[in-house]
């Protein structure tokens, strides 16, 4: 579930590497988990330039809402309307298809000071 494709921040988010500078941004397993079953999601707009632990969005569930962080600095190039539109696929699928948007990276390098799956995993106790 949480593999070397993937780089992690310790409010639960997660990249993946898509194409050179464009990433693509979701929550963890872990999040969801904590979360419950999902019944809202707010992205940010694509064209927006958001950067490093800003909040760019919310997820609500039954129990909680909860702010959504950037894990990287760039500009949101695409939103996932299939999450939006049904938020549980955050949590069937929080690693594929409940991805939540892709963001055109300011810097490459940056994704190196994000966690590796081993290290979020120590960071979570999984």
């Amino acid at each position: 579930m949480y593999n070397d494709n993937f780089k992690f921040v310790d409010t639960h988010e997660w990249v993946s590497s898509l194409n050179g500078d464009v990433v693509t941004v979701g929550i963890t397993h872990h999040a969801q988990e904590l979360l419950g079953d999902l019944v809202y999601i707010e992205l940010p707009t694509v064209g927006q330039a958001i950067g490093f632990n800003d909040v760019v969005g919310v997820v609500e569930s039954v129990k909680a809402a909860s702010d959504l962080y950037s894990p990287v600095s760039g500009t949101v190039t695409e939103l996932n309307e299939a999450v939006v539109n049904d938020p549980t696929l955050a949590n069937t699928a929080p690693h594929t298809d409940g991805w939540l948007f892709r963001v055109k990276l300011d810097n490459v390098s940056q994704l190196d000071s994000l966690m590796t799956a081993e290290q979020y995993r120590a960071a979570i106790g999984a």
